[in-house]
């Protein structure tokens, strides 16, 4: 089981998470440059990937 605290950072990293990606994803729908778009876009996936894979962590935590 998790602290207060420790939830608190968590969730804080998981909204840092997203305001990454939508930032990422937004950079990415301005960029005219097709090679650093794709780049872009791929970062973006990255730090979704991220708040996926700590949600998932973080609702098995949850549940034992």
């Amino acid at each position: 089981m998790f602290t207060t605290k420790e939830l608190a950072l968590i969730e804080d990293e998981i909204r840092a998470e997203e305001i990454t990606a939508k930032t990422m994803n937004w950079c990415a729908a301005h960029c005219n440059d097709d090679e650093l778009r794709s780049l872009i876009e791929h970062m973006a996936e990255s730090h979704q990937k991220n708040i996926i894979q700590i949600s998932t962590y973080l609702n098995q935590a949850k549940l034992q």
